[in-house]
């Protein structure tokens, strides 16, 4: 999951800043004040394409979509991370960039809010695995109900719990 924003200078929502620093209310309300005030763009790489091409080649395949899936060509991409995905507008890496540019903050803001929603959906139609609590992240619970019921078709086979189960 990625997103591009393209903030608008006059209406930058107040404390923006790493998505992982922030409860999940003050995600959830800096998200509406984004898509409200902001373009946005969101891309999404599947586990089959992760497992084709690697996690990085997919990250990279994501961010492009979220560019451009934005309504206007931004001017320069500021990239979180220390490479850039090809993309059809210049483009800068900055390391640790959703603590140092509001653009990319936000972008951070609305992936994860996207991802824990679609975890959520995804825990209604797979309900063994409970994605809803842990998002899909490797936690002990997440592990225990791979091993126990196998991996559902969401789960990515390169996933080290999942290819364990395989070996």
């Amino acid at each position: 999951m990625a997103a591009a924003v393209i903030l608008a200078p006059n209406k930058t929502p107040e404390g923006l800043n790493d998505s992982k620093k922030m409860s999940k209310i003050r995600r959830e309300l800096l998200l509406n004040e984004i898509v409200t005030h902001a373009f946005v763009g969101i891309g999404i790489a599947e586990a089959e394409e992760i497992d084709r091409v690697n996690i990085l080649q997919a990250t990279m395949v994501a961010m492009r979509r979220a560019v451009l899936a934005l309504p206007v060509r931004p001017d320069i991409a500021l990239i979180d991370g220390n490479r850039c995905p090809d993309l059809p507008c210049p483009s800068e890496a900055i390391v640790k960039g959703d603590a140092r540019s509001l653009s990319i903050a936000a972008a951070s803001i609305v992936a994860k809010v996207t991802r824990d929603k679609l975890m959520v959906e995804a825990d209604v139609r797979f309900p063994a695995y409970g994605f809803a609590g842990h998002k899909g992240y490797g936690t002990k619970a997440h592990r225990q109900a791979i091993e126990q019921h196998g991996p559902c078709p969401i789960h990515r086979r390169s996933f080290a719990p999942v290819k364990n189960v395989y070996k």
